[in-house]
């Protein structure tokens, strides 16, 4: 997202999920299904617009995230939005662990197979359609996958924060990677190493699980920038 100058649409696309979430936890349902179904209604919703008017995509998420925002407050009770806001670790069950995993190892699938045409498409829009890749359901893929990534993440730091660890870990790679592949990989390594280490700490500290995991991203941004500085002198 970085890469593609969409930096804030993965922080915007959190707030989309406060509807979904609010409801599932009225419901008594996973806050992941509430998210994940508002979040796809909100990339479909982007996608079709996009396609039709051709607004950027960081307007049309801009827009949906002030309304869900607004709906969001609106239908969620006062206790269960805290949680959705900050997240709760201690409602993360086995189960979500897993569907973590699963879900997880399809998105790194569905991003190595798709890699060259997203590369292209990083590169030059117009070239891309020329060697005829679909650059419209190509986005709505990315989207999609951006949306899958936000909706397992916000249950342990909170719609609030979730924006920060999407963001933080790949723009700190890009201090000090040169290659795609390489930025890639220490995008990922330095996500896990955020919610692992904040995680940790916040259980060692008695402190709420979600500032942590985004203070340890920050705190490893500020790392690969001195670590970037010195290397150039």
């Amino acid at each position: 997202m970085v890469l593609k100058r969409l930096a804030l649409v993965g922080d915007a696309l959190s707030h989309v999920a406060l509807p979904g979430i609010g409801l599932a936890l009225v419901l008594n349902l996973n806050p992941f299904v509430g998210a994940f179904a508002a979040l796809a209604v909100a990339v479909l919703i982007i996608w079709q617009i996009q396609t039709k008017t051709g607004l950027p995509t960081e307007a049309l998420v801009g827009l949906l995230f002030t309304a869900s925002l607004a709906i969001g407050i609106l239908v969620t009770p006062e206790p269960e939005l805290l949680e959705a806001l900050f997240g709760d670790i201690s409602r993360v069950a086995v189960s979500d662990v897993v569907l973590a995993v699963i879900f997880s190892i399809t998105i790194f699938s569905v991003i190595y197979r798709l890699r060259n045409a997203l590369v292209l498409d990083l590169i030059s829009p117009d070239l891309a359609e020329s060697q005829r890749i679909n650059t419209a359901k190509l986005n709505l893929v990315f989207l999609a996958l951006v949306a899958i990534v936000v909706a397992l993440g916000v249950k342990v730091v909170g719609i609030l924060l979730m924006g920060s660890l999407v963001i933080v870990p790949a723009v700190a790679s890009k201090n000090f990677t040169r290659t795609l592949r390489g930025y890639g990989v220490a995008s990922a390594c330095l996500g896990v190493i955020s919610a692992v280490g904040g995680i940790l700490l916040a259980d060692g500290l008695q402190l709420p699980p979600g500032p942590m995991v985004v203070l340890v991203s920050a705190a490893l941004f500020l790392i690969s920038l001195l670590s970037r500085s010195l290397l150039r002198r």
